[in-house]
């Protein structure tokens, strides 16, 4: 957290030379008064300038990509984080690129998974203001939306052809509402969730 205790002949003099210092604009900052001005006896006896305390607000997507920057580093993987999202202050899209994709993806996304959950501890740890982050790796999720989207229609098909319920394999929650939502519309099809954690797993029948 940068911080800058500055002075000057007013406040409004002394907020500004503290912005110009801590190169940033006012409302990314916040300040609090330490001394008010005085002007003295005849405006030279006893003159105080003023005295601020400004410090600088912590901009949560950045350190959100600054922690997974570390922390793959620490991986020693050839990996490079960028901000996609950007238009909101409570979500953040953070896209991963590099040679070492496969690595840091894992199992259908397991290890992605993982590491956004960290990201979002550590950014969020004792702080107001909630940030949602999420991880992307060049376009993964959105591959892997496609293929559970594909899968469901297909068992739902299977479900209507033989009159058996099928069952899938398990999913994380996140995935489970990707088949939840697709089949969700259709009328002759309905679909429910059975089991407990990491083992829940999605149930297509025919209605």
């Amino acid at each position: 957290m940068e911080r800058v205790i500055i002075t000057g002949k007013t406040i409004e003099e002394a907020l500004s030379r503290g912005l110009e210092e801590l190169n940033t604009t006012e409302d990314k900052v916040e300040y609090r008064v330490l001394e008010e001005a005085q002007s003295g006896f005849l405006g030279l006896i006893g003159r105080k300038d003023a005295k601020l305390e400004l410090i600088k607000k912590v901009d949560k997507k950045e350190k959100a990509k600054e922690f997974l920057e570390e922390l793959l580093e620490e991986m020693d993987l050839n990996l490079a984080v960028e901000i996609i999202q950007d238009n909101n202050e409570k979500d953040a899209l953070l896209n991963i690129t590099g040679d070492d994709l496969a690595i840091i993806i894992g199992h259908r996304g397991k290890t992605l998974d993982s590491l956004q959950y960290l990201t979002n501890l550590a950014v969020n740890k004792g702080k107001e203001d909630y940030l949602r982050v999420a991880l992307d790796a060049e376009g993964y999720r959105g591959r892997r939306k496609e293929t559970l989207e594909n899968l469901a229609l297909k068992m739902a098909n299977k479900a209507k052809k033989t009159g058996r319920k099928v069952m899938l394999e398990p999913m994380p929650p996140q995935e489970r509402k990707v088949i939840h939502a697709i089949l969700h519309n259709k009328s002759d099809i309905n679909t429910y969730s059975v089991g407990k954690e990491p083992y829940r797993k999605v149930v297509i029948v025919k209605e």
